[in-house]
């Protein structure tokens, strides 16, 4: 499969991409073939997320990029994170309806993730779904985040570069002001520019990064590009804007950092991950637990105590301290 993968054929990929998001031990053995390839395609590969509010623009943008790197040569590939069906678990979306006009490009490769509950805008499967990309010659990855809120910020652990979609008239500004998202962004993108507001908020953008960049590490500085995805204008400056920050990265050294923090931060959930799937199927045979929830439910003890309790038992802290 790696080798049909690594010759083109988009079919091989697919399978690829719906295994890898699947998981299990054929999963594991298909991403250690991959991994042998990653070291010497990985410095070549454009990792690019795209995130922002529901409603921003986000799918049109992306049909904006792939066109201007396929003019450019540039083989492209989108993960788009769709909400999951809360009945069968699928993407919500399915097709990208934006992006329909490159499905006859042998150069363009568009692809639907469920979610699948996993907060912060991103699917669980998406790191090993760029591994595959990469390794399959695409030299750049969008990744379309579901319309995220403040606090979702994983697409910082997954892309290189993050673009932040705001648009004018799209809710209070001290809201985006404070919000969380805005701090991990590395560009900031005005869609809808030809919308009476739009450079009111730029304005008010830049001046909120000029007060912020007394307390910034230093080195690059957040950019922020108007642009309309529905018009075509300020495309080519928004993709001069995400290749500016590509070879900041690479000349700073910053692109090893942020993806060895990238795997500390995927190792660290996906053991978590395996820790509560075992622990829920302790707790599932567990009569002291049964007994817990009902002296919670009755209102004899608190969450808290009876949760703690249980934690002596199964997850004893090896400092003895109290977690909370």
């Amino acid at each position: 499969m790696i080798e049909a993968i690594r010759g083109g054929d988009r079919r091989a990929l697919a399978r690829a991409l719906t295994l890898v998001q699947g998981g299990g031990e054929a999963a594991d053995g298909l991403l250690d073939g991959v991994l042998a390839h990653w070291p010497e395609v990985s410095p070549a590969v454009r990792v690019v997320g795209v995130t922002g509010p529901p409603g921003a623009g986000k799918s049109s943008l992306c049909d904006r990029f792939i066109s201007h790197w396929r003019a450019d040569g540039k083989r492209v590939a989108v993960l788009a994170v769709d909400p999951s069906s809360p009945l069968a678990g699928g993407a919500l979306l399915g097709d990208r309806v934006r992006m329909m006009r490159h499905t006859l490009d042998a150069g363009v490769f568009v692809r639907s993730l469920a979610a699948r509950g996993a907060a912060g805008g991103l699917a669980r499967a998406v790191r090993s779904a760029v591994l595959v990309l990469g390794v399959a010659g695409f030299d750049a990855v969008l990744l379309e985040t579901v319309g995220v809120g403040q606090s979702e910020v994983d697409v910082m652990f997954a892309a290189d570069t993050v673009a932040l979609v705001l648009t004018p008239g799209s809710g209070d500004r001290i809201q985006a002001a404070k919000a969380g998202i805005l701090e991990i962004a590395d560009i900031l993108l005005v869609n809808k520019a030809d919308l009476p507001g739009a450079e009111a908020l730029a304005a008010e953008l830049r001046h909120m990064l000029a007060v912020r960049r007394s307390s910034r590490d230093g080195g690059w500085d957040v950019p922020v590009v108007a642009c309309s995805a529905q018009a075509g204008t300020g495309i080519d400056g928004a993709a001069d804007a995400i290749a500016a920050h590509g070879a900041w990265l690479r000349a700073t050294g910053q692109l090893a950092h942020r993806r060895e923090r990238q795997a500390h931060e995927e190792t660290r959930r996906q053991l978590l991950a395996i820790v509560e799937a075992r622990l829920t199927r302790r707790l599932a045979q567990s009569d002291a637990w049964r007994t817990a929830l009902q002296a919670v439910s009755s209102g004899r003890v608190t969450a808290w105590r009876a949760a703690s309790q249980m934690a002596d038992e199964v997850l004893p802290s090896p400092d003895g301290r109290d977690d909370g």
